[in-house]
């Protein structure tokens, strides 16, 4: 609104200097309105572009100099006494009232186009102007002060809307954030005290062996720590070390493993994390559905830099046209690997075992 306010009265300025210069050239009272109207703004709009918006008693000063007193004396003291020798006097008014409307609250502003009026009307009169020529700037007068003042309102309510689209979009990424830290919660119960208790609870364990005690205080622990970090904590081990941990969880519940590595690479933190915890459910998913107590993990590096790992048990297997993945599956494994930028991959059949493939990155 400055810029535009700024160009809107360098105009009218440029038909001043235009004026004065072609109609009474040599005469110093005209020289010296174009040099009170070009010092105003020099004053009101540089306030403005330096502070960022207009000051309330430099817009006055402008409307009352510029607008009401300058015609006055022009007339008085500068040979104007015609209308075309004049208006550009009043031009300056005009500019001047556009930024009144949007300086100045509303009744401020109303008394500015009033007074305005009145002393346009009055100086017109002293200058014996046409009606045509009356109505015609009494009419720019009011159309400056409402166009300015309309756009003001659009500008002000188009900014309280990308106020308000950003506040629901804040909101919005808040909901998510809390959403994605409690599926992350979920995930982790899920593949650890969860798998715990479960095993517990079917009476496949011995719920007093070294192991399991051991096991359950590590959970324990695990589950201080999960209450106490931040959602941006993160294992910073090995992809190896990560895969080693998930291993002895799931043993210390009775089931057996065979690994084997080879040329494993330096993975991001939130990979070995997906990585290792996607395997923990794998083998997870062994121990419970299955009905074997062994599995075989391999893990090695691939042609690309990246990691292949895989979970094989000779169990009972299912057919995968009528299996629906579990919520394990789902959400600890293909999910969780997705998010991490890999994939996860399945094959079985009845009686064949599962095979199951992690494959970071995709």
């Amino acid at each position: 609104m400055i810029l535009a306010t700024l160009l809107y009265r360098m105009s009218h300025l440029l038909v001043g200097v235009l004026a004065v210069t072609q109609l009474r050239r040599g005469h110093p009272v005209q020289y010296a309105g174009v040099a009170l109207a070009v010092g105003l703004s020099v004053l009101t709009f540089g306030a403005a572009l330096q502070r960022g918006w207009f000051d309330r008693w430099h817009v006055g000063a402008d409307v009352l100099l510029s607008g009401c007193v300058l015609p006055f004396v022009l007339w008085g003291w500068g040979g104007s006494h015609s209308s075309d020798s004049l208006g550009w006097a009043m031009l300056i008014g005009t500019s001047g009232m556009a930024v009144a409307a949007i300086a100045l609250d509303r009744l401020q502003a109303v008394a500015a186009l009033v007074v305005l009026a009145l002393t346009h009307l009055i100086a017109y009169f002293l200058v014996d102007a046409r009606a045509g020529v009356l109505v015609g700037h009494l009419s720019s007068l009011v159309s400056s002060a409402a166009i300015a003042g309309i756009f003001w309102w659009y500008l002000r309510r188009q900014g309280h809307l990308l106020d308000e689209a950003n506040v629901r979009a804040v909101e919005a990424e808040v909901h998510r954030a809390r959403y994605a830290e409690r599926l992350a919660h979920h995930r982790a119960l899920h593949d650890t005290v969860l798998a715990t208790l479960t095993a517990l609870a079917a009476g496949g364990i011995d719920g007093n062996s070294s192991q399991v005690r051991e096991r359950c205080a590590r959970e324990a622990a695990y589950l201080r720590r999960l209450i106490q970090r931040t959602s941006d904590e993160l294992p910073h081990h090995t992809v190896g070390a990560a895969l080693e941990e998930a291993v002895g969880s799931v043993e210390s519940l009775g089931l057996r493993v065979t690994t084997q590595y080879h040329a494993l690479p330096e993975v991001p933190p939130a990979a070995a994390a997906a990585l290792a915890d996607a395997t923990r459910e794998a083998l997870n998913n062994v121990r419970r559905h299955a009905g074997t107590g062994y599995a075989f993990l391999t893990a090695a590096g691939s042609d690309d830099g990246g990691i292949v790992i895989t979970v094989v048990d000779r169990g009972t297997g299912f057919d995968l046209g009528n299996h629906v993945p579990g919520l394990g599956l789902r959400l600890s494994v293909y999910a969780r690997m997705t998010e991490a930028g890999g994939r996860a991959s399945v094959d079985s059949a009845p009686g064949e075992g599962v095979r199951v493939e992690l494959r970071w990155p995709t």
